[in-house]
C-alpha cells in the first residue's frame, strides 16, 4: 500500500468500496491536453469537454432538432403520399419499435463514451467506426442543403412585410398569363382549371427561384437567395461558436417560440371553412394501404427523420451530458413530445390544406405537392386569405426559421464534435481555437451549398435530399443498431446505463435493441431497394435524366462506402495472425470492465498510472488516493 499525492487542479478522486477509483470530477472538462497524443487511438485523454449547464438546456437540444422543419414539411406529406389516417398506424408502431429504444440506445452510448458518433462507435465496436463516420458525412450534406430551407424562409419572412401579399394576386410582373385566382361570389369559378397556376406558385417559381426546365439547365446564381443563404450562416455562426455554451442559450428562444407558434395557428386553422375536410383525409384511415411496403417506409423515414436516429446528432448532444445523467427521463421526454408536435402540425396542415381545398373546388390530394413547395406555396396561398394576413404570415415565417435553425445547429454540431474528438492536437497547432474550426465549416458548406439556389438549384435540392436523408439512412442505422447491440453486446450496454444511472433497461428496451429493431430496420431498407422509385420533382411532372440518378447515388455512397471502407482499414491493422484472431481484436471494444465490481470502463496497469500520477506537481499535503488493487478506472471520457 503506497500514499501518493495528487494535484487537486487535475481532479478529486474518491475510494470505493471495491478499492477502485473513479474521479469525481471529469477530466474530460479540462482545456487541452499537452501530453495526450491524438494519434493513439487507446490514449483516452481529449479537450475540454463542456457540460450542459442544466437537463433544460439538453432536452431542448434534442427536441429543437427532433422538432424541426420535417414535422411542417415532410409529415403532412408522407402522410398524403401513404393515403391519410392509415399512415398513423405505422408511424407509431415504428416509433415504439425503433424510435424510442434506438434513441435510447445513442443517447446512454453519447453520455457514456462522452465523445461524438466517430469516436463513440470507435470505442464500443472499432470494426464499424465507419458507421459513426457515415453520420457525420450525412450530417454535412444536410447541412449544406438545409440552410438553403432557411434562407428562403428568411426570404419570406422580409416579403411578408409588405401591407400586399406579394404571393396573392396575378397582377405583379413576375406573374405568368396562367396564373389564376378563385372568384369567390361564382361557385362555378372556384373550380381550378387545368394548367393554371395560383399567385402562389408563380411567386415561389419565377420569382424567388426563377426556375429553369430542368437540372440540365443550372442558370445563374440567385443573388438575392446568396445574400439570404449569407445570412442564415452568419446566424448559425455566431449562435454555435461557442459551443453549446452559445446554442443553448438561443435555443431558449428557438425551441420554445415555436412551439407557441404551433398552438397559436393550430386555434386559427380549426377555424378556418373547410378544415374539417382536411382532418377528415387525415384520421380516416384506408386500411388496405397497411399491406402497401411504401406506407411503412414512409413511416420509417419520417420516424428517423424526426427523432434524429442514425444522423449522429444525439449522440453528439449526449456526450456534453454529466455522467450520471438519467438517460431514460430525456428519452421518454423527446420522444413523447416529438409525436405529439407531429399530430398537432398534421392536424394544422390538413386543416389548412382543406379550406384551400373548399376554396377552390377540388380534392384534398390534388392540392398537395411534395418538396419545399409545401411550405413556401400552399401555407402562403392560405396565410394570403386570412384576415390581418400580414401579421400571421410574418408570424409562420419567423416560426419556420425558428424550426430550420434548431436542426441546422445539430448537423453542424456533428460535424464540430467529430472534427475536435478526431484531432485535438491538429486544431491545437493549426486552428488555434474551437471559434476557428466552426467558421471553417460554416464557410466549407456554404460554397457547397451555392449550387442549390442557381435557377436550377430547386431540382438538384430536391435529388441531394432524396437520396442523403432517406435512401442511406436506413443503411446507416443498421449497422449502427449491428455494432452496438451485437458486436458490443445489449448485456454491455446495459452495464453502461446500470454504471451511469443505477439501474438497469427493462426487458423491453433489450428485446428491441436485440431483436426487434434490427429486423425492422432491416425489412424496412430491403422493401424500400426492392420498391425503389427515382426522384421527382412536383408532384412527377418532372422526371430526372439518368446522369442526376447517378449522381444521386454518388452522393449516397459517399457515406455508404465509409462502413465497409473502414471495416476493412481497421481489420487489416488488428492484431493476430489468423482470419478469426484479427476479427475478434477489431471488434473488441477500447475498455475493460473491471475485473473487482464488473463495470464497464476501460483499465490501466497501477505502475503506469502511478508514473503519470508521480508526474505531476505536488500541490496540495490533504489531497491524497490509496493504491491498493491491481488495476485503476481510468477517467470518464
Amino acid at each position: 500500500m503506497r500514499i501518493m499525492q495528487v494535484a487537486p487542479a487535475r481532479s478529486r478522486v474518491i475510494r470505493l468500496t471495491c478499492d477502485r477509483l473513479i474521479f469525481e470530477d471529469d477530466l474530460s472538462t479540462c482545456a487541452s491536453y499537452d501530453d495526450g497524443d491524438a494519434n493513439d487511438s487507446g490514449d483516452y485523454r481529449q479537450p475540454r469537454r463542456p457540460h450542459w449547464e442544466n437537463k433544460v438546456q439538453f432536452v431542448l437540444a434534442c427536441i429543437g432538432y427532433s422538432v424541426g422543419l420535417g414535422n411542417v414539411w415532410r409529415f403532412p406529406y408522407l402522410c398524403y403520399k401513404s393515403g391519410g389516417g392509415v399512415f398513423l398506424v405505422p408511424y407509431f408502431l415504428i416509433l415504439v419499435v425503433c424510435g424510442v429504444p434506438l434513441l435510447y440506445m445513442e443517447l446512454s452510448i453519447g453520455q457514456f463514451t462522452r465523445r461524438g458518433p466517430i469516436g463513440a462507435l470507435g470505442q464500443v465496436c472499432p470494426l464499424l467506426k465507419g458507421a459513426g463516420l457515415s453520420s457525420v458525412v450525412i450530417s454535412f450534406l444536410m447541412s449544406t442543403y438545409h440552410n438553403v430551407i432557411i434562407a428562403y424562409a428568411i426570404y419570406y419572412f422580409f416579403a411578408a412585410f409588405r401591407a400586399d401579399q406579394p404571393w396573392s394576386r396575378c397582377d405583379n410582373s413576375w406573374n405568368s398569363p396562367r396564373c389564376w385566382l378563385p372568384s369567390y361570389g361564382l361557385i362555378d369559378n372556384r373550380t381550378r382549371p387545368n394548367s393554371t397556376r395560383t399567385p402562389s406558385e408563380d411567386f415561389f417559381d419565377q420569382k424567388v427561384l426563377q426556375i429553369s426546365s430542368g437540372i440540365e439547365e443550372p442558370g445563374i446564381l440567385r443573388w438575392e437567395l446568396v445574400a439570404c443563404l449569407i445570412t442564415a450562416w452568419i446566424i448559425v455562426y455566431f449562435s454555435i461558436w461557442k459551443s453549446i455554451k452559445s446554442s443553448a442559450r438561443v435555443r431558449y428562444i428557438t425551441a420554445t417560440l415555436p412551439f407557441l407558434l404551433i398552438i397559436v395557428f393550430l386555434t386559427r386553422s380549426l377555424t378556418l371553412e373547410g378544415a374539417a375536410k382536411g382532418l377528415q383525409f387525415f384520421f380516416h384511415p384506408r386500411w388496405e394501404l397497411l399491406g402497401d411496403a411504401k406506407v411503412w417506409i414512409n413511416a420509417a423515414a419520417q420516424v428517423f427523420n424526426s427523432v434524429g436516429i442514425a444522423f449522429g446528432s444525439m449522440i453528439c448532444f449526449a456526450s456534453y451530458n454529466r455522467f450520471h445523467n438519467t438517460v431514460l427521463v430525456d428519452t421518454i421526454a423527446v420522444s413523447l413530445i416529438n409525436a405529439f408536435s407531429s399530430l398537432i402540425v398534421g392536424i394544422f396542415s390538413f386543416a389548412t390544406i382543406g379550406n384551400i381545398a373548399l376554396e377552390q373546388n377540388m380534392s384534398v390530394e390534388d392540392v398537395l405537392t411534395d418538396g419545399p413547395g409545401l411550405v413556401f406555396v400552399i401555407y402562403p396561398q392560405a396565410l394570403g386569405k386570412m384576415p390581418a394576413s400580414q401579421f400571421w404570415a410574418v408570424l409562420f415565417f419567423f416560426m419556420l426559421v425558428c424550426l430550420s435553425l434548431n436542426s441546422q445547429f445539430a448537423v453542424v454540431e456533428v460535424v464540430v464534435t467529430s472534427i475536435q474528438d478526431g484531432f485535438p492536437n491538429w486544431m491545437k497547432r493549426h486552428l488555434l481555437c474551437h471559434e476557428v474550426l466552426v467558421l471553417l465549416i460554416c464557410v466549407i458548406s456554404f460554397l457547397f451549398g451555392l449550387p442549390n439556389i442557381t435557377q436550377g438549384g430547386i431540382y438538384f435540392f430536391q435529388l441531394i435530399d432524396h437520396y442523403a436523408a432517406s435512401m442511406s439512412i436506413m443503411f446507416l442505422a443498421f449497422f449502427e443498431v449491428i455494432a452496438i447491440s451485437w458486436l458490443y453486446g445489449v448485456r454491455r450496454l446495459c452495464n453502461n446505463v446500470k454504471e451511469m444511472t443505477g439501474h438497469l433497461p427493462s426487458m423491453y428496451f433489450r428485446f428491441c435493441w436485440f431483436l426487434a429493431a434490427p429486423l425492422l430496420i432491416m425489412a424496412v431498407w430491403v422493401f424500400s431497394l426492392i420498391d425503389y422509385e427515382p426522384p421527382t420533382y412536383h408532384n412527377g411532372d418532372y422526371t430526372y435524366p439518368w446522369w442526376a440518378e447517378a449522381i444521386g447515388w454518388g452522393i449516397a455512397s459517399l457515406s455508404l462506402i465509409c462502413i465497409p471502407a473502414f471495416a476493412v482499414y481497421v481489420f487489416v491493422r488488428a492484431d493476430g495472425v489468423t482470419f478469426a484472431e484479427r476479427l475478434k481484436n477489431s471488434i473488441k471494444p477500447h475498455f475493460e470492465a473491471c475485473k473487482v465490481c464488473g463495470q464497464e470502463y476501460c483499465m490501466e496497469p497501477m505502475h503506469n498510472l502511478e508514473e503519470d500520477i508521480l508526474k505531476e506537481p505536488q500541490t496540495d499535503e490533504n489531497t491524497s488516493i490509496q493504491l491498493n488493487s491491481h488495476y485503476l478506472l481510468k477517467p470518464q471520457m
